[in-house]
């Protein structure tokens, strides 16, 4: 059976039950998630300018501390812009998901690039992980929309045999007071070219037994949403482009409040990220 749907179950809270449960749905671009993936191409563009052409192929075009810092301001200015929750705000009503009990932890810019796994800098991006690794409560659900249609070979992938079982990682070492005690710069993402180098992040870190893996591609404005109790991997490619896409963290309130979930199987980092999020 396949770990993707594209049904929705109807109601908001069957459709947060799911994801809980492990479901991972796939759903066709919404106006507000073609609105929000144009409005960030729009911003690459603007930033990356006319060396860039086609975005995805910026990074051969510039230099790569250029080319970083460039896409580190575009990153910056999706988070914290309050137009960009609001648009998010619209999404989630879109997908049955109710902003007014709802917060988030705003839109990521996220970036993969040809050879990326080759930077010693970038290593961080590759790491197996659950995003509930990074003190994010259990009623995290991931809504994740690339900015262009994507194969496979560029996306990431899911281990859904190991969403109820513990993995052997290193997730004790976060620690999210300490994590943001010095700015928001790493909680932003990647503000900082060193931090792949000297920032612990959570990762896997030993092999899982017969593991299946289940990816996917997807059009541009398309909306992928899991619980972010979710194994999954980003893939390694060498396309000759770049892989531009955003996630924003989403929790129901009332959930959490209730602690509703998915299962915590092997969660042990510290401190909590909610405090932090926002309501869009």
């Amino acid at each position: 059976m396949t770990l993707f749907r594209r049904d929705h179950p109807g109601t908001g809270a069957a459709l947060r039950a799911a994801l809980y449960g492990g479901a991972v749905f796939h759903f066709s671009p919404t106006p507000s998630s073609r609105a929000i993936a144009g409005d960030a191409l729009a911003r690459l563009g603007a930033a990356l300018g006319d060396a860039a052409g086609d975005v995805r192929h910026a990074q051969a075009a510039l230099p790569p501390d250029e080319f970083f810092r460039r896409v580190g301001g575009v990153r910056r200015s999706l988070y914290l812009d309050p137009a960009s929750h609001a648009a998010v705000g619209r999404l989630l009503a879109e997908l049955g998901l109710d902003p007014a009990r709802s917060a988030i932890d705003p839109v990521r810019l996220r970036v993969v690039g040809h050879e990326g796994h080759k930077n010693p800098a970038a290593s961080a991006v590759y790491y197996a992980h659950r995003d509930t690794w990074y003190a994010h409560p259990q009623a995290l659900v991931v809504a994740w929309v690339p900015l262009h249609d994507v194969v496979e070979e560029e996306t990431f992938v899911f281990y859904p045999d190991w969403f109820d079982r513990p993995a052997p990682n290193d997730s004790e070492v976060f620690d999210y007071d300490a994590w943001v005690a010095k700015g928001w710069s790493l909680k932003i993402g990647w503000q900082d070219p060193r931090a792949g180098l000297e920032a612990r992040y959570p990762r896997l870190t030993g092999p899982l037994e017969g593991p299946r893996a289940e990816g996917f591609s997807a059009r541009a404005g398309d909306v992928l949403l899991f619980s972010g109790a979710h194994l999954h991997e980003t893939r390694r490619h060498a396309l000759g482009r770049t892989r531009f896409s955003l996630d924003v963290r989403v929790v129901d309130l009332d959930d959490h409040a209730r602690g509703l979930g998915a299962p915590n199987a092997d969660n042990r980092s510290r401190g909590s990220s909610v405090p932090d999020y926002i309501r869009p």
